[in-house]
């Protein structure tokens, strides 16, 4: 099952993909994707054989709908830092013992094929694909032996990252939550459909150049570590966003160092999950 949130005649609703176009989950009681999410497992088997069994009449074709970030506005997002093991070896920094965890805050998300704005505040704006997973029930107190009972799914993050700014300070939230710096999407996969999260391959490329290509195996910690150290203190809720890390190969890391630029197109590719593009755009200011 993969689930979109959509715009449609200036309204914004949540649906199932069909192979023959999208299912809208409004009609049938749900606004958003968050309320579907948090919906449960039973609701979730009966509105997936709805939207497989659907017909043609109860189904929008998927050219007629704007696809935007699955949960445009994700309760939190919780980002791992230096995840893999050649990206903290890149980036100069020792390897972690414990996870290491930032926000990105929900004004950075946009959707599939929006524009990542450079901001002027930044003169390097950088590159992060991203694993990312979805929580699906209320989490307190999780151990990594249950924690499949806790995501619904996964989708595509890129943490766009301004890196003068991000690297000025300790904390590195401001630097990784400038508006658009958190494409997301293009849908969210449940977890049915991924067994096992950590045999994936990951992919980033800019203009057909293959920048990024790793493998979730690599992950230092992998999704049960991070729900069950994430859940210790805080609830994670229906909705929220863990993204995992990004591997080697980040602007920042290269010789010489390689930031985006306007004009090109940044493509994620995770197996099992999808592609997510994003053109690069330069932001317009006032004269």
């Amino acid at each position: 099952m993969r689930l979109v949130s959509f715009k449609q005649n200036g309204h914004t609703t949540a649906g199932l993909l069909n192979g023959k176009g999208v299912y809208p989950l409004h009609g049938v009681g749900y606004e958003d994707a968050i309320s579907f999410i948090a919906a449960g497992h039973d609701a979730h088997q009966r509105l997936e054989h709805l939207a497989t069994n659907a017909s043609k009449r109860d189904l929008l074709p998927l050219d007629s709908v704007h696809l935007i970030a699955p949960i445009p506005r994700p309760p939190k997002i919780l980002c791992i830092g230096l995840n893999y093991r050649d990206h903290a070896i890149e980036s100069k920094m020792e390897i972690p013992s414990v996870p290491t965890v930032f926000a990105k805050f929900p004004n950075a998300v946009i959707g599939p094929g929006d524009p990542i704005v450079l901001s002027t505040a930044t003169e390097k704006p950088d590159y992060e694909a991203e694993f990312a997973v979805v929580i699906g029930r209320r989490a307190k107190h999780v151990s990594k032996s249950n924690w499949k009972d806790f995501v619904f799914g996964y989708t595509i993050l890129n943490d766009v990252s301004a890196r003068d700014v991000q690297l000025a300070t300790s904390p590195w939230t401001v630097g990784k939550s400038f508006d658009t710096f958190a494409p997301l999407g293009p849908h969210i996969v449940t977890a049915d459909e991924v067994p096992d999260p950590h045999g994936l391959d990951i992919r980033l490329s800019i203009g057909g150049e293959m920048l990024q290509h790793s493998n979730t195996r690599e992950l230092i910690f992998g999704v049960p570590e991070l729900i069950e150290y994430l859940s210790r203190g805080m609830t994670l809720e229906p909705g929220d966003i863990i993204s995992t890390g990004t591997p080697a190969g980040v602007g920042l890391g290269r010789n010489p160092q390689r930031w985006l630029r306007p004009g090109e197109e940044v493509v994620i590719e995770i197996d099992k999950i999808g592609t997510l593009r994003n053109p690069v755009v330069a932001e317009r200011t006032a004269n």
